[in-house]
């Protein structure tokens, strides 16, 4: 970006668009902002337009420049967009996206970029919201449209195991937020595709193109695809998510715990021999590996009752400890993890009549709760760990656990909400 925030680099990445999906799916259940909830909508559905391949992985990145110009496929010429909308729909666009000021791309084009206050200009021009919107999204449509028509950015179709994971937590959110089937349908596509192509023999490996699946996979890899199938299992619960869930823990903990002084390595113990196997625990573009392994452990224990994950993310905390004590803002994950350790998530187990479950899960969207990991079961679920195998029954029930201990069950949805906001959640 530049200093006002007007040009971006225009390079899309996913890794980028997968976090902010989850940061903007938080944004909007604390504040209801509408503004947030279209950014969800808008990214979600970039991303199956045009980052999802026909296998199901999700594609890398988007090139910034197509005709050798950065920024091309992206920027406009004024008389371009005068031509292409009515007299109603430029008197709104132009003020709207900054088009009656001097070009702020090179100087001789616009990135469009919201100049005003849309209420305030509303009122200027004498309509109401519901005739803006109208003609806003009319405008935008033909745009689109128009932009389609040109050359497009190269496009890296590489899949990524660790991307794909960051990509998958996203839009598993996103779906159990939004209740919109659509992007868990999307979401379960790409890890269906990580789970029948990168994982071979029990080992993951890191990326795939044109056909070959290849590289030993590292730790980012493992967690986070593990924090992936954690957001999967509680959008919709399927036993082929826990069950690659524990396969991928044991394979993190086998393959990259330093057992001796805790944390997790970057690269596996198979590994090609390197000078130095480092620990990373400072998060960068992308989260710690350390910090979002010992996050997801931490959170698979409640859910499968094995307590050899909590263990390792607790050695891993110890050996880090002393640095966030020194730099915490630089190991972000990491304090995430320490005080999910220190405060473990709720568990929370819906089972029974689907319609009732869906009238329970309705209410439930409509707060944050970031503290609680909610699992949703049909009566038809079977072999399940202890922690979720849960008395069937016709009519919903809940069950709220917190570290080992749980309330009695709860068959009504005020007193869950009561439970809820009582447990400080």
């Amino acid at each position: 970006m530049d200093e006002r925030w007007d040009i971006p680099h225009f390079e899309k990445m996913l890794y980028d668009n997968g976090l902010l999906l989850g940061l903007y799916c938080d944004a909007w259940q604390s504040s209801q902002n509408p503004l947030f909830a279209r950014v969800v909508d808008q990214t979600a559905t970039w991303l199956m337009r045009e980052m999802q391949s026909p296998e199901g992985g999700y594609y890398s990145s988007l090139d910034a420049d197509s005709e050798h110009e950065e920024g091309k496929f992206y920027v406009w010429q004024r008389d371009e967009i005068r031509e292409l909308l009515n007299d109603e729909e430029y008197s709104l666009i132009a003020p709207y996206y900054g088009l009656n000021h001097p070009a702020n791309f090179e100087n001789h084009s616009w990135n469009l970029r919201i100049n005003v206050v849309p209420s305030e200009l509303i009122k200027e021009l004498g309509l109401t919201a519901a005739q803006a919107t109208e003609r806003l999204l009319s405008a935008q449509k033909k745009l689109f449209t128009s932009r389609e028509q040109r050359i497009r950015p190269g496009r890296d179709e590489k899949i990524l195991s660790a991307w794909n994971g960051l990509m998958i937590a996203g839009m598993a959110k996103a779906a159990k937020v939004f209740n919109r089937p659509d992007w868990l349908h999307s979401a379960q596509q790409a890890m269906d595709f990580v789970r029948t192509t990168l994982w071979r023999d029990g080992k993951l490996l890191a990326t795939y193109k044109d056909g070959k699946a290849h590289l030993n996979a590292y730790l980012d890899d493992h967690a986070f695809l593990l924090k992936a199938l954690l957001e999967l299992m509680q959008a919709e619960f399927r036993q082929a998510d826990l069950i690659f869930a524990t396969q991928l823990a044991d394979a993190l903990l086998e393959r990259f715990e330093d057992t001796e002084s805790g944390g997790f390595f970057f690269t596996s113990h198979d590994h090609e021999v390197l000078i130095q196997r480092n620990k990373i625990g400072q998060d960068n573009a992308t989260p710690s590996g350390n910090g979002i392994a010992a996050q997801t452990l931490l959170r698979l224990t409640l859910v499968t009752g094995e307590t050899k994950y909590a263990a390792a993310a607790e050695r891993c905390l110890q050996l880090f400890f002393p640095t966030l004590l020194q730099s915490a803002s630089y190991h972000s994950s990491l304090c995430t993890a320490l005080t999910e350790a220190l405060q473990p998530p709720v568990l929370l187990v819906l089972r029974g009549d689907k319609n009732q479950a869906d009238t329970w899960r309705e209410a439930l969207r409509k707060h944050y709760l970031p503290n609680v990991m909610m699992i949703n079961l049909s009566n038809e679920e079977a072999h399940l760990p202890e922690s979720l195998n849960k008395p069937i029954s016709e009519k919903i029930t809940a069950w709220l656990c917190m570290g080992t201990k749980c309330l009695p069950p709860i068959e009504d949805l005020d007193e869950l909400l009561e439970s809820l906001v009582l447990s400080g959640k």
